[in-house]
């Protein structure tokens, strides 16, 4: 059966005009489901009956389950299971501006991400809208808070579920619903230019983040396998084509690897790269995993790579730890959960 949590308010006015009822029972409903949070048809005390039992045939309401959670300092992961067994992600980060929450938007990975611990269990399937939005009302009924971010950059690629993301979006988007800004929602991708091309057609306002890691293609090739597809001239022109289409500012993820590409040469490189783009660099220190090589570049090299970019006019920021205590690497408390 199909869940109501995956329905976007479009699809619910078609839903109701088929059942030859007024489509604003479908904005009655998305009031009951995330203003109201009623958790069961019968309790719509005003869509009618009739419209109670069709609900009840053709949607769920089944909540994610939650196997387990581990929390730090302002931070907590949740692993969740899905109705088939499949196991899922999401990460609650407290910030100043507000509660901040990173989901998953498919059963693994297939981008190959050689420092990324989902890509270490591949792709099994994608994650419904469904699956995305329950993440959410999950996380706020465990803490009893509202969410207002989210981050599409949990396990999985956001761009290779294309269509249930963007219903995702509309979702939590809509006023009458869960009505998270459109700029307080950013997605992440690691570069299917394709798919970078249609969200700017789409023009959202969302926020794009890029996961760039690396200023040139002999490193991105060795780090991130969707370079040898997509290179990085192909994927800045891709990125250029967005911002002429939006005029959104672009976030580029950076993630320092000790030795890989985090030299004072790679961050002038960066430079030379971004250079004219509308644009800011977020420089992640590593979450270093048992199963992976690679290391947490020191201190003073993260503050080195920081001043280059400085000194050569990017805009930069160093991200806030969070949740080494936790397991916090994308992917990762599914991985251990796994193999325990």
């Amino acid at each position: 059966m199909k869940s109501i949590y995956g329905v976007t308010i479009a699809q619910l006015e078609e839903y109701f005009l088929s059942k030859k009822q007024g489509k604003f029972k479908a904005t009655q409903v998305f009031e009951w489901l995330y203003k109201k949070r009623v958790k069961d048809f019968s309790k719509m005390m005003n869509v009618g009956k009739e419209n109670i039992l069709r609900l009840q045939e053709d949607f769920s309401l089944e909540p994610l389950k939650l196997l387990t959670k581990k929390s730090d300092v302002d931070v907590s992961k949740y692993l969740f299971a899905l109705e088939d067994g499949n196991r899922i992600e999401a990460v609650l980060m407290n910030h100043d501006y507000g509660n901040s929450l990173c989901i998953s938007t498919q059963v693994g990975c297939n981008m190959g991400c050689h420092f990324c611990e989902s890509g270490r269990l591949k792709k099994v399937r994608n994650l419904e809208a469904s699956e995305m939005v329950r993440q959410i009302l999950a996380v706020e009924e465990e803490e009893q808070i509202r969410i207002s971010h989210i981050v599409l950059m949990g396990i999985g690629e956001p761009f290779d579920n294309y269509q249930e993301v963007m219903n995702f979006i509309d979702i939590v988007n809509t006023p009458k619903g869960m009505d998270i800004g459109i700029r307080h929602i950013t997605v992440s991708t690691s570069g299917i230019i394709p798919k970078i091309r249609a969200f700017a057609e789409d023009q959202k306002q969302v926020n794009l983040a890029i996961s760039l890691h690396a200023p040139n293609n002999e490193i991105r090739n060795q780090i991130m396998e969707i370079n040898k597809a997509y290179p990085i001239e192909q994927l800045i022109e891709a990125v250029r084509y967005y911002y002429e289409k939006t005029k959104r500012r672009v976030t580029f993820e950076y993630i320092l690897l000790k030795g890989v590409n985090d030299s004072r040469e790679n961050a002038r490189e960066l430079s030379r790269l971004l250079k004219g783009i509308n644009c800011y660099v977020n420089l992640i220190p590593y979450n270093e995993t048992s199963h992976i090589e690679y290391k947490k570049s020191d201190k003073e090299t993260i503050l080195a790579f920081y001043d280059e970019l400085k000194k050569n006019h990017i805009a930069v920021t160093i991200r806030r730890e969070f949740g080494s205590k936790v397991n916090a690497a994308c992917g990762q408390l599914r991985s251990n959960y796994k193999e325990e």
